[in-house]
C-alpha cells in the first residue's frame, strides 16, 4: 500500500479492509473517499431524497466499520459488499419512517412515500448490480479512470496526472464507459 494513502492498486481493498479492520482510521477513511459516491447514489435511488440518501450513506459505513473485523474480501472491490449493506439500511429506513408515520396522529407528510414500491427496490438492486458487473469488466486502466473520475471525481487532467496517461486519453475512455453504463441502465429499465 502507497504511503500516501492513494487507492491505485485494485488489489489494495483487501489490504486496506485488513488495516481497517484492525483499526486503522486512515485505512478506513481511504475506503470511505474510494465508495461514498457509489454509496450514496445507490442509496439516493434506493430512498428517493438526498437527506435520507446521506443518513443511508452514513450508516452503511459505520455497519461497515463494525463489521469489518469479521470480514473477508472475496473478490478485489469491496463495493459489493458495501451495496449489500446500504440496500439493507435503506430498507430498514423506509421501514422505519411508514411504522412512525402509522403511529404519529400528525398529518401524513406528502414527501413521503405511502408504500415501499418492492419491485422498485428489487429493479434498483438488480440496476446497481449490473452497473458494479460491468465496471468489473473494464480492463484495468478502465475500471481506474471510472474509479477516479466517476467515483471520486477527479477532474480529467487530475486523473490524467494520476494514471501517467493523457487528458485525452481519460476523456475518451470515460465516455466509452459512460456509453457502456447508459447501454447497461437502458437494458435494465
Amino acid at each position: 500500500m502507497a504511503d500516501d494513502g492513494s487507492h491505485d492498486d485494485p488489489q489494495d481493498d483487501a489490504a486496506l479492509a485488513a488495516l481497517a479492520a484492525g483499526g486503522s482510521e486512515r485505512a478506513f477513511r481511504t475506503l470511505y473517499r474510494a465508495y461514498v459516491r457509489p454509496v450514496y447514489w445507490l442509496a439516493h435511488g434506493l430512498v428517493g431524497n438526498p437527506a435520507d440518501a446521506e443518513e443511508v450513506t452514513q450508516e452503511t459505513f459505520l455497519v461497515a466499520w463494525r463489521k469489518l473485523p469479521g470480514f473477508e474480501l472475496a473478490g478485489e472491490s469491496l463495493l459489493p459488499w458495501l451495496a449489500t449493506i446500504c440496500r439493507f439500511q435503506a430498507a430498514n429506513r423506509v421501514r422505519r419512517q411508514r411504522r412512525d408515520r402509522e403511529h404519529t396522529a400528525a398529518p401524513a407528510d406528502e414527501s413521503l412515500p405511502d408504500t415501499i414500491d418492492v419491485e422498485q427496490q428489487v429493479v434498483d438492486g438488480a440496476l446497481a448490480d449490473a452497473i458494479l458487473r460491468e465496471v468489473a469488466g473494464l480492463g484495468d486502466l478502465d475500471r481506474e479512470i471510472f474509479r477516479l473520475c466517476a467515483t471520486e471525481g477527479y477532474a480529467y487532467q487530475a486523473a490524467a496526472e494520476q494514471l501517467g496517461v493523457t487528458h485525452g486519453v481519460v476523456r475518451n475512455r470515460l465516455s466509452r464507459i459512460r456509453t457502456r453504463l447508459r447501454t447497461v441502465v437502458k437494458e435494465s429499465t
